[in-house]
């Protein structure tokens, strides 16, 4: 299964002549009250996805199931073929997870959120955060393989299997040194070493999500400690400085002010552009991983971050 970082063979965002074209007659059929070309009507288990009905349908539904995003256009065939197949599937899994189809002519916002260069593209979503992608058409037997996998990684909760108890005695098993001594080095306040060690921890299983939570944890720690205090005071001074706004929010988030933290990224997201703009959303997504994706303020503050965006 290729990734979303691997786009050979969709359909390229940027260059589509028949774009226009299209969506007039799309909006036509639709006037005459006929279904799109090729597309499905949505069935059990499919919502169709709007700039403005995201923050609801995606992000606020996804703290109790999982949704998959599917990124798609009505002129493309790949886009039509993976319609098909997610659709099939979320059917015959009554209701266990949620498609999103997204038109992203019609809902450009959600297209750029998920910095989509191309379509098909397919996201997988739990907990207000983007948890697995894939770009491209896919036969059924590897996209079924793929939601398999997704799924065996979520808890009850969210439609998963995975998540539960531990195993009776599991609190009697003998401590790990590494992560023992990754832990001393954090309390020491040696955060650069704490996350060399979680890093080791992780090299050696990819599939430790504590190891990998930590990683960024102690990335953070050891950024945000080196900020010389009064940067809130300082970014008040530079409305339009961010590497000041960058620092500020984490002296915010340190002091254990998350809120305050997400709020003053997004409202400057919101004026920035370019470079910069790209610099502050990078930085807001870094510091939602550092929480439960549950959690209702992080929740809340990816839903203003759509609203930003779009």
């Amino acid at each position: 299964m290729r990734t979303a970082a691997a786009m050979a063979g969709a359909v390229d965002l940027s260059g589509l002549k028949a774009r226009a074209d299209a969506k007039a007659v799309q909006e036509a059929r639709a006037a005459a009250g006929q279904e799109p070309d090729g597309a499905a009507s949505a069935g059990p288990g499919v919502v169709d996805v709007t700039d403005q009905s995201f923050p609801v349908e995606v992000i606020d539904r996804s703290a109790n199931q999982l949704v998959v995003v599917l990124l798609m256009a009505p002129y493309s065939e790949q886009s039509q073929a993976m319609a098909a197949v997610l659709g099939k599937l979320a059917a015959d899994d009554g209701g266990r997870w949620t498609l999103a189809r997204v038109d992203v002519d019609g809902a450009p916002g959600v297209a750029q959120a998920f910095g989509a260069q191309s379509v098909p593209m397919v996201i997988a979503v739990a907990g207000g955060r983007a948890a697995t992608a894939f770009a491209g058409a896919q036969p059924e037997q590897a996209v079924r393989q793929w939601l398999d996998d997704v799924l065996s990684q979520l808890p009850p909760e969210f439609g998963g299997v995975g998540g539960g108890a531990g195993v009776e005695g599991e609190a009697d098993a003998p401590s790990d040194p590494r992560r023992d001594a990754a832990e001393q080095l954090a309390a020491d306040g040696d955060y650069d070493g704490a996350r060399a060690a979680y890093e080791a921890i992780l090299h050696a299983d990819p599939r430790d999500v504590e190891a990998a939570a930590a990683v960024k944890q102690m990335a953070f720690f050891a950024r945000a400690t080196r900020i010389e205090p009064g940067a809130v005071g300082r970014a008040a001074a530079a409305p339009g400085d961010v590497e000041q706004i960058l620092a500020a929010a984490d002296e915010e988030l340190l002091g254990g002010a998350p809120a305050d933290a997400f709020a003053r990224l997004t409202a400057a997201i919101r004026t920035a552009s370019g470079d910069d703009r790209t610099a502050l959303r990078t930085r807001l997504l870094e510091l939602f991983e550092l929480f439960d994706p549950a959690d209702p303020v992080v929740l809340a503050a990816r839903r203003d971050l759509a609203a930003a965006l779009f």
